[in-house]
């Protein structure tokens, strides 16, 4: 499964890097994985936000799901773009 990545750049004193360096030695693990560690740690028992579908995609789905039904499938799909 490829997922979608970001980076994210902290600044952190000398003493705080170097004990979060501590930290991660002791697991044998890389300051960064330590890092994802904790923030995992930390969101675990958290729900996922749920977000309200808007009218107009709502209608779209439905519309989707009813074309669905009528779908054909297409075994043959060079030869179905050729024909396009």
């Amino acid at each position: 499964m490829i997922t979608k990545q970001s980076q994210i750049k902290i600044n952190l004193s000398a003493s705080l890097k170097d004990y979060l360096a501590s930290k991660a030695n002791k697991f044998e693990m890389p300051i960064a994985g330590y890092v994802r560690y904790l923030i995992l740690k930390d969101v675990a028992d958290l729900d996922f936000p749920v977000f309200q579908m808007s009218k107009e995609a709502e209608k779209e789905g439905r519309k989707a799901l009813k074309e669905r039904e009528s779908a054909k499938k297409v075994t043959n799909v060079s030869g179905f773009l050729k024909k396009l």
